[in-house]
């Protein structure tokens, strides 16, 4: 007869529990051990009524709890002691430094490290050391597997035909890195499929804080150009997308920083609009290796080095180093707020800003909608892809109606062109 006591390397459960997760994550975080269910925790042999079920939870925790994938560190094995079955969960030391439960992420509460016969949280210092060792010899995104659906890439190939690169669909995807050493899609190519589960909000409050919320409007689920497009595009409606570098600081080009310096292993950026500023928040903090004087100093080490490529392929930012220091001749590092966990960028509105913004029409931005207009948009929303004259068609009018009513939403700023006139496609932004 075994004796079971629990270790550092032994957890004794009686029955499957929600908390086996967590043991699992200790051990892999530490140097492995055996979660044995079917054992109490003075030792007694208590046995599992239905092993092969139990087994069968077990491999959903591994599937679908624990970040990254650890089925290729973890065994079961059913056992008869005193004549009744228990189920062994083999946990080896995991392949990668850090490993956590989804549901908390990479945090306290999700990193947990096995000492003695329990499980500790792992310090902030700690989980930022071990999550960046997991990616020292590649890239984040390329390495990390997609979690969400079915990828397609068709708005990704339009974006490169258009800026005139030649399409090999056998080499497309290998030479944007958009699969993982295993093969697998990753997070670079769920960020730029056609249709994702990644959200990225815009919210704007009304006055200077957070106390009364105006509008909050999502711009993700959707490949990433395409997002960036409709953020830029709305940030322009609002009054504050400043494109002339060689007066102002870019707001475009800071949200561009958040987008591809982003961890998006933690969560998506956000972007926040007061009465007197917009706030620009990305996860992660800097990137390992760089300080605050070389980000400040305008040196660029990029986080997510392809996504960067992908955004200078489609000359959407020139990778100059210029964008923070600009921010901060203008505003002072104080624009900056910089922990290990995130960078906070405020940029302030003034007169002195504002006053050379345009929009096309301004007198019309706030006009409230017509009929025929209403009828343009509930189209839209619902096939981008819609003509003119599919649209006219549709709605027993004249193309030349549709496309004046077109050209007054886009004054307005209620929808935008994204791509030619022939392979593009439009894009509802408020």
């Amino acid at each position: 007869m075994t004796t079971y006591i629990e270790s550092e390397t032994v957890e004794l459960k009686s029955r499957f529990m929600d908390s086996i997760c967590k043991e699992i994550v200790a051990f892999l975080n530490t140097n492995g051990g055996d979660v044995i269910i079917g054992v109490d925790d003075s030792g007694k042999v208590v046995g599992l009524k239905d092993p092969d079920e139990t087994s069968k939870k077990v491999s959903d925790v591994l599937s679908d709890q624990i970040e990254p994938n650890p089925q290729s560190s973890v065994t079961t094995e059913v056992r008869i002691e005193e004549g009744v079955p228990i189920l062994l969960v083999h946990v080896q030391k995991g392949e990668r430094p850090l490993y956590c439960q989804k549901k908390y992420g990479y945090s306290s509460v999700g990193c947990v490290v096995r000492i003695g016969s329990a499980c500790k949280s792992m310090t902030e210092e700690q989980i930022r050391e071990r999550y960046e060792r997991n990616f020292v010899e590649s890239d984040l995104m390329t390495e990390t597997p997609a979690k969400y659906g079915a990828i397609t890439l068709k708005t990704l190939k339009i974006y490169y035909a258009e800026n005139g690169y030649h399409l090999n669909d056998s080499t497309f995807e290998e030479n944007l890195k958009l699969r993982t050493a295993r093969g697998k899609y990753n997070v670079l190519a769920e960020l730029l499929s056609d249709h994702n589960m990644v959200p990225i909000i815009v919210v704007r409050f009304q006055g200077k804080d957070k106390s009364a919320l105006s509008e909050r409007n999502d711009y993700g689920n959707k490949c990433l150009l395409f997002s960036y497009e409709q953020i830029k595009n709305r940030l322009l409606a609002e009054n504050i997308c400043f494109s002339d570098t060689t007066k102002r600081p870019r707001i475009d080009e800071a949200v561009i920083n958040a987008l591809v310096h982003n961890d998006w292993n933690i969560s998506q950026p956000l972007i926040s609009i007061f009465d007197d500023r917009i706030e620009i928040l990305s996860h992660g903090g800097l990137p390992k290796g760089q300080t605050k004087e070389d980000f400040f100093r305008g040196v660029s080490r990029p986080r997510n080095d392809m996504l960067m490529r992908i955004f200078l392929n489609m000359n959407l930012t020139e990778h100059t180093g210029h964008g923070i220091p600009r921010i901060i001749s203008r505003y002072g590092e104080e624009a900056f707020r910089i922990t290990n966990s995130y960078v906070l960028v405020t940029i302030p509105f003034d007169a002195a800003v504002l006053e050379n913004v345009e929009l096309k029409n301004p007198a019309i931005a706030n006009e409230p909608l017509k009929s025929t207009e209403k009828k343009i948009i509930a189209l839209l929303r619902k096939n981008p892809e819609e003509t003119a004259k599919s649209m006219a068609e549709t709605l027993d009018l004249t193309v030349r109606t549709v496309e004046r009513n077109l050209t007054q939403l886009q004054n307005k700023g209620w929808v935008v062109r994204i791509g030619s006139d022939r392979t593009g496609n439009w894009s509802v932004i408020k």
